[in-house]
């Protein structure tokens, strides 16, 4: 912080130099220095149990000493080669043996562009346009993804409706948007415009909400009868739920899938993985010409991304690992849903062990429509206590990550506590 002027603070620097004083990610107001485990500390040496763990990628905490001796061993040796390097071929090796769905990788820099990726040669595949997802369903930046993620106020379904200025209009044409977890209507959907799409992207768990029993199910089956590209976002869910991410979790195997936050190891690094013909439009020699999709990313399958990735994922394969997270997540979750029915506030959790929030509303929350009866000063209020409780998470999630301990669930649930004290 020497070369911020010393008239000024680190807030007021960003706010003159950043739009709206941020990385585009979170709030202005704070500045995090260092993370140690399930914790850490801002620029003005306030302490923190970890919720946010970087947006996901900080599953086994931050600063894990094998991920850093790992990392610390390749960087004097070159952080990026541009070449095929020995730490991205095994890494990608790795993924194809946990992943029921990947017979190849493509590495890529982030999650955006793996989905974009992903729905490009899925499309490139089947030689139609058209992409089906789910409104509320988060696949990143580009214009596809940013369809129908947040509408507020939802249209008539298929119709999708744009979520930033700047994207095209004739995107729209191109993308059919159906409920989550509605089965029926999404198989009605497909098979009267199968002839047209090219391919199917959804997250398995959809931000917060879980399938419901059969959803996957009717989703796999209708798009291997039409020969339709179905693409897991693995993004967030890869290596999370299971070592062989929600696909194994769920029992339910895509034709691609997407990686990315986890597989790093806290770097910039993601992947697409899937069925080899599929993946073959990527390689000119198997496809020709016409049907080969250039890709290409200066620091795709970056080596010190990958060292650190494939540390992440040695701690990740050992026995009892995930049945730890699960326990304490769940524990978690209990401690929450107690406090809240013992004081009536009208919330219920949502999620996973590992990944979870509350809602704060009544009723099934299946979909993105159930979730905009939530009520939103409500979770202002308990994040906001959680924060002066030394609390750090986001808006609207819980990362529960292997470092985190009995002691940080109970610090939490008195957060919580104090929180609904001060209602």
């Amino acid at each position: 912080m020497n070369d911020v002027a010393t008239a000024e603070t680190l807030v007021e620097t960003a706010h003159r130099v950043l739009p709206a004083g941020n990385f585009g990610n979170f709030a202005s107001d704070i500045a995090i220095v260092k993370g140690v485990g399930g914790h850490v500390w801002d620029s003005e040496g306030q302490e923190y149990i970890d919720y946010l763990l970087g947006s996901g990628p900080m599953f086994i905490g931050h600063a894990h000493p094998e991920v850093t001796a790992a990392v610390m061993e390749q960087v004097p040796l070159g952080t990026t080669f541009f070449t095929n390097n020995p730490h991205g071929i095994r890494l990608a090796d790795r993924i194809v043996a946990a992943l029921p769905c990947a017979d190849q990788v493509r590495f890529l820099g982030s999650g955006t562009e793996a989905d974009m990726y992903a729905m490009r040669v899925a499309r490139a595949f089947r030689g139609r346009d058209k992409i089906v997802k789910f409104e509320g369903g988060y696949h990143g930046m580009s214009d596809h993804g940013l369809m129908s993620l947040a509408p507020k106020r939802p249209g008539n379904f298929p119709l999708a409706i744009p979520d930033s200025p700047g994207i095209p209009a004739k995107v729209r044409d191109d993308v059919l948007v159906a409920p989550y977890n509605d089965a029926a209507h999404v198989v009605a959907l497909i098979e009267a415009q199968h002839d047209e799409i090219g391919g199917v992207i959804v997250e398995p768990f959809q931000r917060l909400i879980p399938p419901v029993p059969g959803f996957l199910e009717a989703l796999r089956e209708v798009t291997a009868r039409f020969g339709i590209p179905l693409i897991f976002d693995e993004v967030v869910t890869g290596f999370r739920f299971a070592y062989g991410g929600a696909q194994s979790y769920y029992g339910v195997t895509p034709d691609l899938c997407t990686l990315g936050k986890i597989v790093g190891g806290g770097f910039p690094l993601s992947a697409l993985a899937g069925r080899a013909d599929i993946m073959a439009h990527f390689d000119k020699a198997k496809v020709g010409d016409e049907g080969f999709l250039m890709q290409v990313g200066t620091l795709s399958g970056n080596p010190v991304a990958s060292v650190a990735g494939l540390a992440t994922l040695d701690v990740l394969s050992r026995p009892g690992t995930y049945e730890k997270v699960f326990a304490l997540g769940q524990s978690l979750m209990d401690g929450l849903t107690k406090l809240m029915s013992d004081a009536g506030v009208p919330g219920q959790i949502v999620g996973e062990a590992p990944l979870f929030d509350i809602v704060y509303a009544e009723g099934p929350i299946l979909n993105y429509r159930d979730t905009l009866k939530a009520d939103a000063r409500l979770a202002a209020h308990f994040n906001k206590h959680l924060r002066a409780a030394g609390i750090l998470k986001g808006d609207s999630k819980y990362y529960v990550s292997t470092a985190h301990t009995p002691d940080d669930v109970a610090r939490t649930l008195d957060g919580f506590a104090a929180g609904i004290k001060a209602l």
